[in-house]
């Protein structure tokens, strides 16, 4: 009996052993540039590459960028100013709570409550209200006709949270506390070093591959690096550009770079500060900067020099050429406008975008040389992001439409007056801007939206410099080619077995 109790012991130790790796829980760490302050995707003053992972939204873009159902199984325009969702039934929040029709109407209510002041309200403005049908159907009607209502739907600020809980707790709490329907779900969140996650094992679209992913704030892009190359982290974002080479020589990682990936970055202008009310100082400033050489110089050829805010991928798109440098224009520019000597103004920069400490100090020597004296302020990102709007006067931040690919959500938010986020005050522009929102037919909304990004040219609301490419640092044996959209779905991650 010995004999055989000795058998069957050592027979389920080599069985064990021989166990596919696919058994074991698998972890992920992800190394990010930026800290999480806070995951309220209604209030979102960041990136939403955390909350994507935590919440639904009613739409979602697959791998080609195309609409396909999320919690809404089907959508369709009753009218003009009418759109109905059907909802998808059997699924619940991390915290047992149903998701159905109120749910959907509770969490676009507190974005468009005027009393709520959501920093991204631009996105879903048009929406007028929400309609429960039924609890498996919404109708969400806008001020006007919206075509892209379907795609604001797939998005931030439109990720669908909890009633119940939100109520509960309040939305400090909920913020650094989330719950959503996505695949993930919360386990720790410190701000400033980490956010863990866990797979939800009910999530409807099943299990997650990966069990566990940890988001590492590294500041430090040489740190990131090191992370990657040691092991400490499988996949990195914002690879340094100083450090592409050594990502592709490397044994142990990949790099990945998705050319216009990235956001447009920009220097806005407060145009209700002395002296960028005036059109010609804003000109000047425009021919002053050297864009060329910034991307081939600073950024090592890893971005797009660019004439407008909307990129190549987005609807709308207008092919505007970029600002030439003419330093000797702007002096004359200036001294039209009654600087003939310049004049001194603070610019506000963060260390969040592609060598940006440098491209602003670069910037800052252009401004001096046509004798725009520059007062230059750098801060931290979780202070950058407190100062909405911006104080400027003038202030470098980075924009895009990767989520939506649409001019609309690269235009409207940052040049539309008024907008949390927009310092420009260009009437034409805003005519313009309300328009595009307001028609149905693609092609005479296309001809708008080319008017606005010519207008834009000619009146400088702000100074668009380039589109950063997205460039990642994955480990040899994860799965990820990035995204036009610049999201991190973790839930499509997969880890290939050791060889």
């Amino acid at each position: 009996m010995k004999h055989i109790r000795a058998l069957a012991i050592a027979t389920a130790a080599l069985l064990a052993a021989h166990l596919p790796a696919s058994a074991a829980e698998e972890e992920i760490t992800i190394a990010r540039s930026v800290s999480t302050t806070a995951m309220d995707p209604g209030f979102l003053r960041e990136a939403a590459t955390i909350v994507d992972n935590i919440f639904d939204t009613l739409v979602m873009r697959d791998q080609e960028m195309k609409l396909v159902p999320g919690l809404a199984t089907s959508w369709t325009a009753i009218d003009d100013t009418t759109w109905e969702f059907k909802l998808r039934t059997g699924v619940t929040f991390h915290d047992g709570e149903s998701f159905d029709a109120e749910a959907v109407k509770f969490t676009i209510d507190r974005i468009i409550d005027p009393q709520a002041n959501s920093p991204t309200l631009s996105y879903i403005r048009t929406v007028a209200s929400v309609e429960v049908v039924d609890p498996e159907t919404v109708r969400i009607k806008t001020d006007g006709p919206d075509p892209l209502l379907p795609t604001r739907m797939s998005r931030y600020p439109a990720y669908i949270v909890p009633p119940k809980y939100v109520e509960k707790v309040g939305n400090d709490v909920f913020a650094s506390k989330p719950i959503g329907t996505g695949p993930y779900k919360l386990v720790d969140f410190v701000p400033d070093q980490h956010v863990i996650l866990e797979a939800n094992a009910d999530y409807w679209r099943g299990k997650p591959a990966i069990d566990k992913v940890t988001f590492r704030a590294i500041p430090d892009g040489t740190a990131r690096m090191t992370a990657l190359l040691t092991g400490e982290a499988d996949l990195v974002e914002n690879v340094p550009v100083d450090l592409v080479p050594l990502v592709r020589q490397s044994p142990d990682a990949d790099l990945v770079q998705v050319k216009n990936g990235g956001l447009t970055v920009y220097l806005g202008l407060v145009m209700k500060e002395k002296p960028l009310e005036d059109l010609k100082v804003r000109q000047a400033l425009d021919a002053a900067i050297d864009r060329k050489g910034i991307v081939d110089n600073i950024l090592g050829g890893m971005a797009s020099v660019k004439g407008t805010q909307v990129g190549p991928a987005d609807f709308g798109y207008l092919d505007v050429p970029p600002t030439a440098y003419e330093p000797e224009k702007a002096r004359e520019l200036l001294k039209e406008a009654g600087y003939p000597d310049g004049f001194s103004i603070k610019m506000q920069s963060t260390r969040r975008y592609m060598k940006d400490s440098e491209v602003a100090q670069a910037i800052a020597q252009q401004f001096g040389d046509i004798g725009v004296k520059i007062d230059q302020e750098v801060l931290d990102w979780a202070v950058y992001t407190k100062d909405v709007p911006r104080k400027g006067p003038i202030f470098m931040l980075g924009w895009g439409s990767t989520q939506t690919l649409d001019a609309d959500a690269a235009i409207y938010a940052i040049m539309r007056s008024g907008e949390p986020y927009s310092t420009a005050s260009v009437p034409e522009l805003d005519t313009l801007l309300d328009e595009s929102r307001k028609i149905v037919d693609p092609e005479a909304r296309k001809k708008v939206l080319e008017e606005i990004q010519t207008v834009a040219r000619e009146q400088v609301p702000l100074l668009t410099l380039y589109q950063e490419d997205a460039l990642y640092g994955k480990a040899k044996n994860v799965t990820f080619e990035g995204r036009p959209d610049a999201r991190i779905p973790v839930f499509d991650i997969k880890l290939e077995a050791a060889q």
